[in-house]
């Protein structure tokens, strides 16, 4: 089985699985007891914090351990909206950040505070002007991501971070998927990672919060972890998520190298051997291991189903997979094609003969299912007019494939309506029409649903 779920989980590192056993040993007592089971224990956690603090640049007593990755970005979030609570209740984030981080911004609405969402272009990257232009006087915390966990895109930190710190506004950063990679570059305020995102164990994460921040820690709280992460530290799975951390750092320039070799050569071959395929995520500016392409006509759920029968792990943000009814809010917030979503997020150690084979067995997988699904073959009838298709009632990717199968038949100049009350065809089918070049004209309320109006320009 090839596993290509990396940015979910990556598999446990070797150095993780046996500094964690290693620890279990000297790291169960109390490490805040003089005696000298708990000695054994401080000494362990101290150097995990000092080790944790060398891999993300700052002090070792800015470095907090949490029981998340999740639960770092909440106690991130809440503390440091609560400490600058006399300058103002807005909270600006991007578009596309992780849901832990839109969660944390959903809970802040509902309490009163007012939240920015910063749009993305089309490759997921924010713009630093846009982070700009929402702030205000008001403002008390601006929240950006590193990397994007979907689709791989990295975001301009440091010019945001910049552009903040002129206005005296801290920045959380979320660097989940990027801190394996290396330091997260530019002046940030505070900072959250999530140890199984690079192969530590789960159930460890880091809150990092810079000294001089405005920070008050929110609900109980103890004397552990300056307050911010009460209850008792699990100082074996810490030690393993540092040890992971620093050994895959080791690796990182050598493995980076090797895994975008691997992933442009997944971008570049899938529009080659598949038809109907959009590729999303920026080209140059991106993550070494993720690569993520958007299939017509294919059913999501479908799809996946036939790669795990073929021996790959893969995830999917597109509408039509059995988590969600609606489209993943990255690929929503960038305007591109969510059907037939597929992610890659290869681990470090990806076989390159896995990845051919990958390859191999794509093009017969979306064959197979688009031929369940009936998607369309070239038309021949042409037909004068209007033509209204009635797909109401109807998911993903059924709307665009009788859109398609009826295309043909409409002169050039010619409209076709398409009744849909599936909120994915608000994004699937503007993406049909560009990547067919045809001329998206709106949407208009209908008396069951919405009616997406396309125009036929060749």
């Amino acid at each position: 089985m090839a596993y290509f779920d990396a940015a979910s989980a990556a598999p446990l590192h070797p150095v993780a699985r046996q500094a964690l056993l290693a620890s279990l040993d000297d790291g169960w007592a109390d490490p805040a007891r003089l005696y000298r089971e708990g000695r054994k224990a401080r000494m362990l956690l101290d150097a995990a914090r000092e080790a944790a603090a060398e891999a993300v640049g700052c002090r070792a007593d800015e470095v907090v351990f949490t029981p998340s990755g999740t639960r770092a970005v909440h106690s991130g979030i809440a503390g440091a909206l609560a400490g600058r609570r006399r300058v103002g209740r807005h909270l600006i984030v991007s578009a596309v950040e992780h849901s832990s981080v839109l969660h944390s911004a959903e809970a802040w609405e509902a309490d009163g505070g007012t939240v920015t969402r910063v749009a993305v272009n089309r490759a997921g990257a924010v713009v630093p002007s846009g982070y700009a232009e929402a702030l205000r006087a008001d403002t008390a915390l601006a929240c950006l991501q590193s990397a994007n966990h979907e689709v791989g895109t990295e975001q301009p930190v440091a010019e945001v971070a910049e552009v903040c710190r002129a206005a005296g506004v801290p920045l959380l950063v979320d660097a989940a998927q990027s801190l394996g990679w290396g330091p997260v570059g530019g002046d940030w305020s505070l900072l959250t990672a999530s140890a199984h995102k690079w192969g530590g164990p789960s159930g460890v994460g880091l809150l990092v919060v810079r000294k001089g921040v405005r920070f008050a820690a929110q609900g109980p709280v103890d004397e552990r972890e300056s307050g911010r992460a009460p209850g008792f530290e699990n100082i074996p799975a810490v030690v393993a998520a540092v040890a992971s951390l620093r050994a895959v750092r080791a690796e990182a320039v050598r493995e980076a190298v090797r895994l975008r070799e691997l992933t442009e050569r997944i971008r570049a071959r899938v529009p080659q051997l598949v038809p109907d395929v959009e590729v999303v995520g920026d080209a140059g500016r991106r993550l070494p291991g993720i690569v993520t392409f958007s299939c017509l006509y294919v059913d999501g759920e479908a799809l996946l189903h036939e790669l795990d029968r073929a021996g790959f792990s893969v995830s999917s943000g597109s509408s039509c997979t059995s988590s969600t009814l609606t489209p993943s809010h990255v690929l929503k917030a960038m305007g591109v094609l969510s059907e037939g979503n597929v992610r890659l997020s290869l681990p470090p150690g990806t076989a390159e003969e896995d990845v051919e084979r990958f390859l191999q067995v794509l093009p017969g997988a979306v064959a197979g299912v688009r031929e369940k699904l009936g998607a369309p073959a070239p038309a021949t009838a042409v037909r004068t007019g209007e033509l209204v298709v009635d797909s109401l009632g109807k998911r993903c990717p059924i709307p665009v494939i009788e859109l398609a199968k009826v295309f043909g038949e409409v002169p050039v100049g010619g409209l076709v309506r398409v009744l849909s009350d599936d909120e994915a065809a608000r994004l699937d089918i503007p993406a049909w029409c560009q990547m067919r070049g045809q001329e998206y004209v709106g949407e208009e309320p209908a008396e069951r649903g919405t009616a997406y109006l396309v125009r036929r320009v060749g």
